[in-house]
């Protein structure tokens, strides 16, 4: 199920929530050896990630490849999780991450989703151009688990 395009943003990306249109191997290898929150993921991790959410990817129209990549763990309802978001190194800087996430933030607007979570060690910048912002009362969240 396409998502939309970049066009008017960035002209030669389009996005996709199709997960038969992922490339699984790119995705992993991306994540399991570049990405510092999932360094080391096995292959049958990521793969049961993939089944368990809501996929994006971004792909050149050119050539088709896939640049980039983002997962939602949702409800569908009352909360999603943005996470694993990756863009490839050879077209960063162009937009892309920014674009990724406000796609995802507009699939989700239909469904009234009434928070989007994400964390990031050092992107703040690119998904403030989102509308993504600190939250407001951070002490009211609790982990459990790795941190």
């Amino acid at each position: 199920m396409p998502c939309g395009s970049l066009r008017g943003m960035i002209d030669t990306y389009e996005f996709s929530s199709d997960p038969a249109r992922l490339d699984r191997a790119a995705v992993h290898h991306w994540l399991s050896t570049d990405a510092y929150w999932a360094a080391g993921r096995s292959r049958d991790t990521q793969d049961r990630a993939i089944a368990g959410s809501l996929n994006f990817g971004a792909y050149d129209t050119r050539t088709g490849a896939q640049v980039a990549y983002a997962r939602v763990v949702t409800d569908k309802v009352t909360f999603a999780w943005l996470c694993d978001v990756y863009v490839a190194r050879e077209v960063r800087g162009q937009g892309i991450g920014t674009a990724l996430a406000t796609a995802v933030r507009d699939h989700l607007a239909p469904y009234e989703v009434r928070r989007i979570l994400l964390a990031t060690a050092d992107a703040h910048e690119v998904y403030g151009k989102a509308g993504f912002r600190p939250l407001a009362n951070p002490g009211k969240w609790m982990a459990y688990g790795r941190q």
